[in-house]
């Protein structure tokens, strides 16, 4: 799989230029609780939950099955409203999804009636960009994600990988401040997922945005993150943060040395007892 990745410094606009800058991108949760039904049914997901993500951080966030944490990353989105608190990007309140976040999920969500070039110039079409604007931004992407030979391929002609390169791409089109990612490469297979972090890590470090990425993956949110949250058995709340101190640009042998294999105890004996704990709420 081609994972090249250009320099988009002649291609990113002034204006999202600033982004690079990581003037933007900032992430407060303030007291943040999420419950869904009411009474007797309600399910509390999410309990009174505070964080602050700093602009160009790269966050990845661990927890047990079922403990809120693409909960929360929605409501980051705007496809959750909290039930308390507030979530702020960049100094204002998240009411619904907008153009400064984009979304990447694990399934492709891609439009499968419309070309790889389409579904990257969707978002700057609906925001109200010429079609030679749309055009240009399309292949500057398809550039980046190394797909432009593939620009008028449909999505089923194109591989599980390939396909979300091209969800990364058009999340990137509207040159968001924030980018939200929801296991999205939980279905590839290892050595796909792998070349895919890197190709991820490229993009980020290129681009200089805010990413925010929930996995059940230990060994990938070391690898990515420079913070890692540990969320509890639902109710979620944040039970742990602490920075990732391995040197970048990140290798894949990082994850036999000592520094590494020493976090991953941390992630994997938290997330065990919350494990456990949620099965005996489970079973009680």
């Amino acid at each position: 799989m081609n994972t090249q990745v250009v320099s988009l410094k002649e291609h990113i606009p002034h204006s999202s230029q600033a982004m690079a800058q990581k003037d933007f991108g900032h992430i407060v949760i303030e007291d943040v609780e999420i419950v869904f039904g009411k009474g007797a049914t309600a399910n509390q997901a999410v309990t009174k939950t505070s964080l602050d993500i700093k602009p160009g951080e790269f966050v990845c966030i661990l927890g047990p099955s079922g403990c809120g944490k693409s909960t929360l990353l929605n409501s980051i989105a705007g496809y959750v409203n909290p039930s308390s608190g507030t979530v702020f990007v960049d100094g204002k309140p998240v009411k619904e999804p907008g153009p400064d976040r984009g979304m990447v999920f694990q399934q492709y969500s891609l439009f499968p009636w419309k070309t790889i070039r389409d579904n990257i110039a969707f978002g700057p079409r609906v925001a109200g960009r010429t079609n030679v604007e749309c055009s240009s931004i399309a292949n500057t992407f398809l550039e980046m994600v190394g797909l432009s030979k593939f620009a008028d391929k449909y999505p089923a002609e194109l591989s599980g990988g390939m396909q979300q390169r091209v969800g990364i791409a058009r999340a990137l089109a509207n040159y968001p401040s924030v980018l939200l990612m929801d296991e999205p490469f939980g279905a590839l297979d290892a050595q796909t997922r792998l070349m895919m972090q890197e190709n991820l890590l490229s993009i980020w470090s290129e681009f200089g945005i805010t990413v925010v990425f929930v996995t059940h993956d230990v060994d990938e949110a070391i690898f990515l993150a420079d913070r890692v949250l540990i969320m509890s058995a639902s109710p979620g709340s944040v039970i742990d943060d602490f920075n990732v101190t391995l040197p970048r640009p990140r290798d894949p042998a990082m994850a036999t040395g000592s520094e590494f294999m020493a976090l991953k105890k941390i992630c994997l004996d938290q997330i065990r007892s919350e494990s456990l704990r949620a099965f005996e709420q489970q079973n009680r």
